[in-house]
């Protein structure tokens, strides 16, 4: 019995300081900046190391900034990262946004045994598994029907709160949002700017 509790203790230990390791390490979190404040994002290289790569590249080079929440069902997910046609400054098309990506390839699945939790952050992608690219989403609450089908990328460390207030769309239309919220800033932690 000793032996046993033991070996918990050493686990139970094991997963709280992976968990928090995410957290720590500035070259994978991301920061986005909301209307409201700051959420940050602990990525997880650890299960999609070519997802991650893609979205730290995009907000270095500033593509993120200004994307549109095209796509936001309350109890479900808010959906961003359409650079084609989702940057509410230069080129927005509402009647295209959420269809668009960015100018590198699609990315192979990453799937993994991580659940879809409220603060997961999952990549969206079209029937083709091998289709992500650019968008992502991230889940207001449990989405386990999503479960190895779609790349998981990462999860709220903090701002959940922000991520609440998020301008919800239309249920009859699939989530489409008219004026929606944007991400205004988009940044990797280690990059400090």
């Amino acid at each position: 019995m000793l032996k046993w509790l033991a070996s918990a203790c050493v686990v139970a230990a094991t997963l709280f300081a992976t968990q928090f390791a995410f957290a720590a390490d500035p070259e994978n979190t991301l920061v986005i900046t909301l209307k409201d404040g700051d959420v940050t994002i602990a990525l997880r290289p650890d299960l999609a190391p070519k997802h991650v790569e893609q979205i730290k590249a995009l907000a270095r080079e500033g593509a993120y900034d200004n994307v549109a929440f095209h796509r936001v069902i309350d109890g479900f997910m808010a959906q961003t990262g359409d650079v084609q046609y989702g940057d509410l400054n230069d080129g927005y098309d509402a009647s295209a946004a959420g269809m668009g990506s960015s100018d590198k390839p699609d990315l192979p699945a990453e799937f993994s045994n991580e659940p879809f939790v409220r603060g997961t952050i999952g990549m969206a992608r079209a029937q083709d598994p091998n289709s992500a690219n650019s968008q992502f989403f991230i889940c207001f609450d449990d989405a386990s029907f999503l479960n190895g089908q779609y790349t998981v990328v990462g999860t709220v460390e903090k701002g959940m709160e922000l991520v609440d207030n998020i301008k919800k769309g239309d249920a009859a239309d699939n989530g489409s949002v008219s004026d929606p919220d944007r991400m205004i800033r988009v940044r990797v932690a280690a990059d400090n700017n």
